[in-house]
């Protein structure tokens, strides 16, 4: 039997996230300028079929699952990315932080955000990842140096997302600050924290067990393009 993190996109846009799902049945994709992830329901060559229906000539999605996909994609998707990650789960209760370097970020930080995700490459990310959840930071001098926010969310779960502290300040111990606020900010609302992260990054995922996240699954994230 599946769990529902499995196929994490699929799960997040029949649920919690459904006002944002763009479907045909088969297939499910979040607005591109939202984030730009998609999934299926299985990995059947009609499912397939149907997510090409679904992107546009010229689109990027990227479909993030436990299993594999298959080698034979449809001809209007071809495959530009694939690497494993590591799908975490918090294991142990975290609670809030109140600490005043911390605010909320707003629209008016979108593209400062964005440029720091550029830098720092947590994932994909694009302007308008705030309509999924708030996203908090801390500045220094009027510069956005740390942020962290929330992603796919399904009942009982809510995914960390958008980690990402600047360079010139790595060291410092905010990764781990932004980690732990908004992990107690999700288990304040009810919810269990989930992550992924890419696995060959052994230093990351170091520090969620440090905080107390437990690997859940091996995953695969590939990026696709409709031609």
């Amino acid at each position: 039997m599946s769990h529902i993190l499995d196929r994490p996109v699929w799960t997040a846009l029949g649920s919690s996230h459904a006002d944002f799902a763009e479907s045909n049945g088969l297939a499910r994709r979040y607005p591109v300028s939202v984030i730009p992830f998609a999934s299926v329901g299985d990995d059947e060559p009609e499912s397939y079929a149907a997510l090409a229906q679904l992107t546009q000539p010229g689109d990027t999605c990227f479909i993030v699952q436990a299993a594999h996909l298959p080698v034979a994609l449809p001809r209007e998707l071809t495959a530009s990315f694939d690497a494993p990650v590591t799908q975490m789960i918090a294991d142990r209760l975290m609670p809030e932080i109140d600490d005043p370097r911390i605010r909320p970020l707003t629209e008016d930080d979108a593209a400062e955000m964005f440029a720091l995700a550029d830098l720092t490459k947590p994932g994909p990310f694009t302007h308008r990842a705030q309509a999924l959840g708030t996203f908090y930071g801390v500045k220094e001098k009027g510069r956005l140096i740390a942020m962290a926010g929330v992603r796919f969310r399904h009942p009982g779960l809510h995914e960390v997302s958008g980690v990402c502290t600047h360079p010139d300040v790595r060291g410092q111990g905010l990764g781990r600050l932004m980690m732990e606020f908004m992990c107690g900010k999700i288990y304040a609302a009810g919810d269990r924290p989930f992550l992924h992260t890419f696995s060959d990054n052994a230093r990351a995922i170091a520090l969620y067990e440090k905080l107390g996240f437990k690997v859940r699954s091996p995953m695969h994230v590939t990026a696709f393009r409709r031609t």
